[in-house]
């Protein structure tokens, strides 16, 4: 029997080193998942409680591999809901190939159940490359480009074949007129160097600095050595945007942690005080905790020209791998001998990590949420991969989780969207089953998408060699950051009817699903649940009821955030002196003397 164009991407999927899709069934991809039976799992079909958790999944499997992420739907409600997912990719400049079912071609054009312009969805999502392939002989070319681009421009791309076209027989483009021929799946890599003149003109602006701050972001991430030498040889401090937390480790004393809302005090004492920028593969948005324009000379390596001066004035743009352009800067470089600002940088981050402890081990009603991560940071294993979702929660992943030896750690770093905490943990797992995966999601996230995805990794976990998969829900029954949010930047008290959640126990779920599960609500016992967690032998699900009121206080709270959050106190906000009381006692601790050098 002929091979069917579904047998042929798939067929096509495994030449290009492809060894799961990430999607869930539907009329509209009939045909291909007829053609997964017969590939008898190769690729692996993962399937997905839902198509934004199989776009998800894709997206946390393609941050931690390196590889090209493929997710799948059917035509309709099932490629509407790829979207958030895709979008995530977009933002983050992460390689996806999606692959979606259309309406049968002899029924398009007339409004036929499930059919939706698919074109128009996705054109701006994957516009980077969007087809919809409508005989045979337009495959490979199709899928060929569609991971080409993807991986040479970091982006989501979209595949669209209709559903008849899927079981029709294959055949190969032929050497004709309007016939459009492909070369065999290949992953070439490549290296861009920014100009040698270019390069030198950074090296004097670096040179002449006396207070150097580097920003890196997550395209530093294969020039860690690189990075630290520059730091040496310039005493400079290393401030990280959140999607590059795990590139720098924490354990380096210059290192001052992630920077902006989210971020550190001496990540913002970094940037206040330098009077030289260099932004290493970042795109951090929130230029107010930047310095302040026209008080630091800027360098920026980026890899991406229209990525390069977006944030702040930039002196001297390099554009370029950012190995192989520090690579070529450093022996321009001379080490600076005086280092009463290094000195100063590594002061301020011991005080600070000092702040954290202290600020973490504050009494709260019942758990401080800052502790969760504490103990988990004390106890973490070297190669741990750790996803965190948008929140509250997000905010303690952000400045108490230190990262160290070869650990990794990622998030919906632009789109900042709730719920891919979970399915990138599954991601995670897919990419790495033989490393341990922590997934730190707040009770909002569980409720709107995660709990459901507990039963895929109930489902898949035996194919992975390390059993480790903690979940860890931060359980306080509001949706707390949209909480503060209210409070400190409109100075309106909490809304109980948008902002609190059902109670309901995830440990009890979570042992439905076939995980082993720990509820926590004595603060005393959190060491010796994590402990249990990383060291079971099945995924394990941690349930901390945390405060809702420790403060998420920005590295530089100002004038008028505070007089929001006093406002929103004095007009009713629920539980509003425990919230000032968690507040004060939160904020004091940044005064206390360290003791030590």
């Amino acid at each position: 029997m002929a091979d069917q164009v579904a047998d042929h991407v798939l067929r096509r999927l495994r030449e290009w080193g492809v060894e799961q899709v990430f999607g869930y069934p539907g009329d509209g991809i009939n045909g291909l998942i007829a053609a997964f039976g017969r590939a008898e799992d190769e690729p692996t079909f993962v399937q997905a409680r839902h198509e934004e958790m199989a776009a998800f999944q894709a997206v946390g499997y393609a941050k931690f591999s390196g590889h090209v992420g493929v997710c799948m739907a059917t035509s309709g409600p099932g490629a509407i809901h790829l979207l958030n997912g895709l979008y995530d990719a977009k933002l983050d400049h992460v390689p996806i190939v999606a692959i979606v079912g259309q309406t049968a071609r002899s029924a398009m054009g007339g409004s036929y159940q499930q059919e939706v312009d698919l074109q128009s969805l996705f054109k701006d999502v994957a516009s980077d490359y969007l087809v919809e392939v409508n005989v045979a002989e337009q495959l490979p070319n199709a899928l060929d480009r569609a991971f080409r681009v993807a991986r040479a421009r970091r982006a989501p791309t979209a595949v669209i074949i209709p559903s008849d076209l899927q079981e029709q027989p294959y055949e190969e483009p032929a050497h004709a007129f309007k016939q459009v021929p492909s070369s065999p799946p290949s992953t070439p890599r490549s290296t861009v160097t920014a100009e040698r003149a270019e390069i030198e003109r950074a090296a004097a602006v670096i040179e002449a600095g006396e207070r150097v701050a580097i920003l890196v972001g997550q395209g530093a991430r294969g020039a860690v050595e690189q990075v630290t030498a520059l730091a040496d040889l310039t005493g400079a401090g290393a401030a990280k945007a959140l999607l590059g937390k795990d590139v720098l480790s924490d354990d380096l004393p210059y290192v001052t942690g992630s920077i902006g809302l989210l971020g550190t005090r001496p990540s913002y004492e970094l940037m206040r005080d330098c009077d030289t920028l260099v932004i290493i593969g970042s795109n951090f948005p929130y230029s107010q905790f930047l310095p302040e324009f026209g008080q630091a000379r800027a360098v920026q390596i980026d890899i991406d020209a229209a990525m390069i001066g977006m944030r702040y004035p930039i002196e001297v743009a390099l554009v370029g791998d950012a190995k192989t352009t520090l690579t070529e800067l450093l022996p321009l470089l001379t080490r600076k001998t005086d280092r009463d600002w290094r000195d100063t940088v590594e002061s301020n981050v011991a005080r600070w990590w000092s702040t954290i402890e202290r600020q973490s081990m504050l009494k709260a009603d019942p758990v401080n949420p800052m502790r969760v991560a504490w103990e988990l940071s004390e106890r973490i294993p070297e190669n741990a991969i750790v996803t965190a979702d948008s929140g509250s929660s997000t905010n303690w992943y952000a400045r108490c989780l230190r990262m160290r030896g070869d650990m990794r750690g990622s998030l919906s770093g632009t789109l900042a969207t709730m719920g891919p905490g979970v399915p990138y943990a599954i991601g995670a797992k897919f990419a790495h089953p033989d490393r341990p995966v922590v997934a730190l999601v707040g009770d909002g996230a569980m409720q709107m998408n995660g709990a459901a995805e507990l039963l895929t990794i109930s489902r898949y976990r035996e194919r992975w060699s390390d059993p480790r998969l903690v979940v860890c829900v931060f359980h306080n029954n509001d949706l707390n950051q949209v909480t503060w949010e209210l409070r400190s930047m409109g100075g309106a008290p909490k809304f109980e009817e948008s902002q609190s959640l059902p109670d309901v126990s995830y440990a009890d779920l979570a042992r439905t699903c076939g995980f082993a599960a720990i509820a926590v609500d004595d603060p005393d016992d959190l060491g010796k649940a994590w402990d249990a967690a990383l060291s079971a032998d099945r995924p394990m699900l941690l349930d901390v009821r945390c405060d809702p009121e420790m403060p998420p206080i920005p590295p530089h709270a100002t004038w008028d955030q505070m007089k929001s959050t006093a406002e929103a106190v004095l007009r009713g906000d629920p539980d509003g002196w425990h919230l000032v009381t968690q507040g004060v006692k939160t904020k004091a601790q940044e005064f206390v003397p360290r003791r030590g050098r």
